[in-house]
C-alpha cells in the first residue's frame, strides 16, 4: 500500500491548459519547469496571452517565473498583471504562435 503512494507521488500531474495558472501548489524547485511546459502547451493550444499567478511574497517565485519566461521561445513579452488581475502578484505573458520545429532545437 505504501509503495503505490510513493509511485503516484512522483508521477506527473496533468495541468489544464487555460489562460491562467496558479503556481502556489508547486514547490519553488518545480516552478521553472512547470512554467516552461505550460507556456509551450498554451502556445500549442493557440492561446496568445497567459497569466501566471505567483503571489506577492518575497519575490523569489516571481523571479523564477520571469527567468523561465525570458528563456522561452514562445514568449514575446511579459510584465505585471493589471491591478484587477493580480498586479505584481501575477505575470502576464504574450505568446507567439506555436512552431513545433522550435521545440526540437
Amino acid at each position: 500500500m505504501g509503495d503505490a503512494g510513493k509511485e503516484s507521488a512522483g508521477a506527473p500531474v496533468p495541468i489544464p491548459v487555460e489562460d491562467a495558472l496558479d503556481l502556489h501548489p508547486f514547490r519553488p524547485a518545480e516552478t521553472a519547469g512547470v512554467v516552461a511546459d505550460y507556456v509551450e502547451a498554451a502556445a500549442a493550444k493557440g492561446l496568445r496571452e497567459v497569466r501566471l499567478i505567483h503571489g506577492r511574497g518575497t519575490g523569489v517565485r516571481r523571479a523564477i517565473v520571469r527567468a523561465a519566461l525570458a528563456r522561452s521561445l514562445y514568449v514575446v513579452s511579459f510584465g505585471d498583471a493589471t491591478p484587477d488581475r493580480g498586479g505584481w502578484g501575477a505575470t502576464v505573458a504574450v505568446l507567439r504562435a506555436h512552431d513545433p520545429a522550435r521545440s526540437e532545437d
